[in-house]
């Protein structure tokens, strides 16, 4: 038996700092350790703020989720003050967020995951002539026409929040900018010219082919655009029976338009579908380097151990549902939302493939629904509701960014901010081990994957942990 340990990291293409140690047995992983080596300290920051600060605080976290960020504060505080959005201005906030999420998805797609095909380590593949010719970085042709295709579409932000990332718009009780007529129609003709990037170069068919396939078989066999060209890639490298997850998924449920949201909110654990209950949340720390004791983030604590403990590994937190490691990100949307292709692949197990099947199809079903809301605003109504920060109050704000679940959980009292405790979605999927040993989603995934003996850097374990898509300065905050 041969073994032998491998420390990977800093990553390439992912946001912020991430390592991954190895322990390699016979030419797989055996065991895999996350860590997340770089410490932000926004939860820190946060305390002793004016209420109102968060809004301007929490979307620095990150600069490609800073959107999410802003919803997730806006949704928190409303809670803690008993106030919804007006209608209008919660059609415009799930415009601005899903435009945000699905620039995400095709970030991830062209210039994040897909870039790995072009490697020299592929030059024998039947299919790598032409990945080389549209994913290599900088260079290829898909890469060119994603950054150009996205950014006419983030002119939409620019439109509705005055910027990105970082807009003010998103506030409790609306937003900031009420759109014109003029303004509708530019945000339509915008929609309507990403469309036709979408079904000319991503998926070589309309939008609502896609959106509408309803087997694991389906999606597997398109065949054309560039989606077409990962499809056959992912046959050759048995990219559906890699990076296992725990096949149990959330959701908190994306783009709250009045009582409903555009994608459900639910737990899924071995093919049964419940309600989402967040109450069994709890912050893990036994493997991280902060004190305190494990609790449910409204209790929680960030509070950094500067001695760095030898047994904990990751700045990281590690939370668990129910005790249970949990999945989450757009494969895990989609499951609990019920679409009959993602359910059919997660009957089968929940990997690589089905991963970045997940972000395509929301993709397609996204931009649908962007331009049904695009043709909804209303530019007579009014998109904001007066709103005065709670002198005291708790609130939860629940939203979904493209990496999944994200939680903020506020606690004011005498007009400051006690405590304001944050799960990203990337710290549940790249969580360390808990109290009990059990390894993070991403850690688990990683076991049993190939490792060839001239490997330092495994590919088969970089599909793997680009298929998470982490971000983590988002983890670390």
């Amino acid at each position: 038996m041969t073994k032998r340990k491998l420390l990977i990291g800093p990553f390439n293409r992912v946001e912020g700092d991430l390592e991954i140690r190895l322990e390699v047995e016979d030419g797989h992983v055996a065991a895999a350790f996350t860590n997340s080596p770089m410490f932000r300290g926004f939860e820190a920051m946060l305390q002793g703020k004016g209420p109102m600060d968060a809004l301007t605080l929490t979307p620095r976290i990150c600069g490609i989720c800073s959107i999410s960020q802003s919803a997730a504060a806006a949704a928190a505080l409303g809670a803690a003050a008993g106030v919804s959005p007006a209608p209008q201005g919660a059609l415009v906030t799930a415009l601005l967020h899903g435009i945000e999420n699905l620039s995400d998805h095709l970030t991830h797609f062209n210039l994040f995951f897909c870039a790995d095909f072009a490697r020299p380590a592929y030059r024998d593949r039947t299919w790598h002539e032409r990945a080389v010719a549209r994913f290599t970085a900088m260079e290829g042709s898909a890469t060119r026409e994603c950054i150009e295709a996205r950014a006419q579409l983030l002119h939409i932000v620019g439109l509705l929040g005055g910027k990105w990332p970082h807009t003010l718009a998103i506030q409790p009780g609306g937003v900031t900018r009420a759109p014109s007529l003029r303004d509708k129609m530019r945000i339509l003709a915008s929609l309507t010219a990403f469309r036709r990037y979408l079904e000319r170069v991503m998926f070589g068919a309309p939008v609502e082919a896609f959106a509408s396939l309803s087997s694991a078989e389906a999606v597997t066999g398109w065949d054309t655009g560039d989606v077409g060209l990962f499809m056959e890639i992912a046959a050759d490298l048995n990219l559906g029976h890699m990076g296992d997850g725990p096949g149990r998924y959330m959701s908190f449920g994306a783009y709250p338009i009045g009582e409903t949201r555009a994608f459900a909110a639910g737990i899924w654990d071995a093919g049964t579908l419940r309600p989402l209950e967040t109450s069994g949340i709890r912050e893990d720390l036994s493997h991280a380097w902060m004190l305190g004791k494990s609790a449910h983030p409204a209790k929680g604590t960030t509070i950094p151990d500067e001695d760095m403990r030898e047994e904990a590994y990751s700045w990281c937190k590690a939370p668990r549902l129910d005790g249970q490691t949990i999945e989450t990100g757009a494969f895990a949307r989609q499951v609990i939302d019920a679409h009959p292709a993602a359910l059919d692949m997660a009957q089968k197990a929940s990997t690589v493939l089905s991963r970045v099947a997940g972000r395509l199809l929301e993709i397609a079903r996204t931009q649908i629904m962007l331009e049904d809301w695009a043709k909804a605003i209303q530019p007579d109504a009014h998109f904001i509701d007066n709103f005065d920060a709670p002198h005291s109050g708790t609130g939860e704000g629940l939203v979904e960014a493209a990496r999944g679940a994200l939680g903020h959980w506020i606690d004011i009292q005498d007009g400051r901010i006690e405590s304001y405790q944050i799960i990203a979605p990337t710290t549940w999927n790249f969580s360390p081990r808990d109290a009990n040993g059990l390894p993070g989603p991403v850690e688990a995934a990683l076991v049993g994957a190939p490792v060839g003996e001239q490997e330092n850097t495994p590919l088969s374990v970089q599909h793997i942990v680009r298929s998470f898509d982490p971000c983590m300065v988002c983890t670390v905050h």
